[in-house]
This record gives C-alpha cells, sequence and structure tokens, in this order.
C-alpha cells in the first residue's frame, strides 16, 4: 500500500486550543497545535445497525482508523499493535475504550468479511463500512486525507491516511499516533490516555 502522508486534522471554529505543555515529553504520539472536536458522522456495523460515531463514543476513550482488509502492510501491523495491548486489559478497563475501524474499501470490505477480519485481533474492536460517499464523509469528518483507488494486479490497492486518531473523553482530539508506533508505546500509553482527561 502507497501511504498518504499525515494529514493535520482539520481545524474548525469550535476547536479549543490546547497549550502543547499539556502533552510534552509525556506520550509517544504527535500532540495536535489545537484540540479539535469529535467528528460526527453515521456508518453502519457489521452487522448492519447504523452507527452514530458522536454519539455513540460520547465521553469515552476512542481510537479511530481508516483502513481496509486487503491492507498488505499498515492496517494488521496497526490492528495487531494495538489489540495485543487490548487483550491484557481487565474487563473494566476494556469497557473505558473504543477501537473503531472505518473500511477505505467498503466495496471489497464486506460488512462479515471486515467482521471476520478484525474479529482476528479483538472481537470488541467496531468495524464500520458505508457506501463510499459515506466513508469519503467521514473521513472529511475527521480531517484526514479521502483514500485513493490505484490499479495494482489484485485489480486496486487502496492508499489512506495512516495515523490512529485518539479522542479523549473531553470530546476532543489532542493528539494522534502515526504508522510505526510500535507496541510497546501503545502498551505504555493507552493506560496514560485513559486517565489523562477526565470529561465534562
Amino acid at each position: 500500500m502507497r501511504r498518504l502522508p499525515v494529514v493535520a486534522l482539520i481545524v474548525s471554529l469550535a476547536c479549543r486550543s490546547m497549550p502543547k505543555s499539556e502533552l510534552s515529553g509525556a506520550l509517544s504520539g504527535a500532540p495536535l497545535p489545537v484540540a479539535v472536536a469529535r467528528p460526527g458522522f453515521v456508518l453502519a456495523t457489521t452487522t448492519g445497525d447504523a452507527f452514530d460515531f458522536g454519539a455513540r463514543t460520547r465521553g469515552r476513550l476512542t481510537l479511530l482508523f481508516f483502513g481496509y482488509t486487503r491492507c498488505p502492510d499498515v492496517c494488521p501491523a496497526t490492528m495487531q499493535s494495538i489489540a495485543t495491548v487490548t487483550n491484557r486489559f481487565t474487563s473494566e478497563e476494556r469497557q473505558r475504550l473504543d477501537v473503531v475501524f472505518v473500511t477505505t474499501d467498503p466495496g471489497r470490505d464486506t460488512p462479515a468479511e471486515l467482521g471476520r477480519w478484525l474479529g482476528r485481533f479483538d472481537k470488541a474492536f467496531i468495524g464500520l463500512t458505508g457506501s463510499i460517499e459515506a466513508v469519503e464523509a467521514a473521513q472529511r469528518a475527521a480531517g484526514v486525507a479521502r483514500a485513493i483507488r490505484t490499479a495494482d494486479r489484485s485489480g486496486y490497492a487502496v492508499s489512506h491516511a495512516a495515523q490512529v486518531l485518539i479522542y479523549s473523553p473531553d470530546d476532543s482530539g489532542h493528539i494522534a499516533y502515526p504508522f510505526g508506533t510500535r507496541q510497546s508505546e501503545w502498551a505504555a500509553d493507552l493506560p496514560k490516555l485513559m486517565e489523562r482527561w477526565t470529561g465534562r
């Protein structure tokens, strides 16, 4: 997969400034220049139910990632690194975290296939899909680059944003993690992220 450059999240008029000192040196991710609001979009789960991202994840630590099941490298590596950590959590810790994966290849990633693929990593991971237009709207809402399909020997590959977006219990995004974040970094940071912002 050809990765697109990490794209800065779109800053809306509703964004709040966040002093960089809140995050400096404490976490492995990249602090955002300003906090951004948790995005709102509606897609379908792997069981066909409507999932309002903003409403369903409100007040919770949420990891949001855009990718696809046929991705040869970035997506499985990222999901495996996160899952290795989340599978070690206690049930109480796991209930405080949502990991949401939005397919950028809804034409080939059927709900059943997406569910099976995510289940290989962590059965609690949430898979979302929809029309190309709906998925692109979700990418715009989250402020990431639109996925691009390019021809290859298998038919086509999908270039997509590779960062994991983090939304805290205060319903803002403060930090993003690039592709290549190590499992040890996720293990160190996820507990800190759970406690860092107390919410409203």
